[in-house]
């Protein structure tokens, strides 16, 4: 059986328009976990370097418990769990985006605490030299050079979250592999389809690969 002739590959136009939707729904919450996941990232990371041990503590907890339980249990457990706690059922695309925000951000916290902790501690003395406090030397002096440090590492995150999104559909999440599960569903194409919902993957994580590319060349070159 050659796969090439067998099935109906030209047959897979027709349903662009659905795997359309799931693809901005797949785009829709990676941009917008991702944007929550680097803000808690940025706040966590920081709170692991605090000098208030209730600080550390609470952030260490938050890393820990989200990087050591399955990003998919975390998602049953946000949008099957939760709603019998607080009374109220999320709706899936909003459970989706806070589970791959909590869950990228506890991974971009151990980034920032690397990134942070890799400058060298003459410039915090350098800055507190200058007449600047602490958080002015953190915003002036520490974050802008530990920000180059932490693009590759962040774009390899970034690449793992789009492609975890692939795990909302568990939970009704209308994104890319939902609307190809639901179309083989009903038309028994699953090669043509599947393949598609792959290429369609592989087209955006090789699109941000050379965005972020291009972001850490530019950087470097004003460096």
């Amino acid at each position: 059986m050659n796969i090439f002739t067998d099935f109906r590959w030209a047959g897979v136009i027709e349903f662009f328009p659905q795997l359309g939707v799931g693809l901005l729904y797949t785009l829709l919450v990676s941009a917008v976990g991702l944007i929550i996941g680097f803000a808690l990232g940025a706040i966590f990371g920081l709170m692991r370097l605090s000098r208030f041990r209730a600080l550390r503590w609470i952030a260490a907890v938050y890393v820990e418990v989200l990087r050591g339980t399955p990003l998919l249990v975390q998602a049953i457990w946000i949008f099957f769990a939760l709603p019998l706690i607080i009374h109220y059922t999320l709706p899936s695309l909003v459970a989706g985006i806070i589970v791959i925000g909590v869950n990228s951000g506890a991974y971009i916290a151990e980034i920032v605490r690397g990134a942070v902790q890799s400058v060298d501690n003459g410039q915090m003395e350098a800055g507190r030299s200058l007449g600047m406090n602490h958080h002015k030397t953190m915003l002036k002096v520490i974050w802008p050079q530990a920000f180059k440090r932490m693009i590759p590492p962040l774009g390899n995150q970034f690449i793992i979250s789009i492609k975890d999104t692939s795990l909302l559909s568990v939970i009704l999440v209308p994104d890319l592999l939902y609307q190809g599960r639901s179309i083989v569903s009903t038309h028994y194409n699953a090669v043509e389809i599947y393949t598609t919902v792959a290429v369609f993957y592989l087209a955006i994580t090789l699109t941000l690969s050379i965005v972020l590319r291009g972001i850490e060349k530019r950087l470097e070159s004003h460096s």
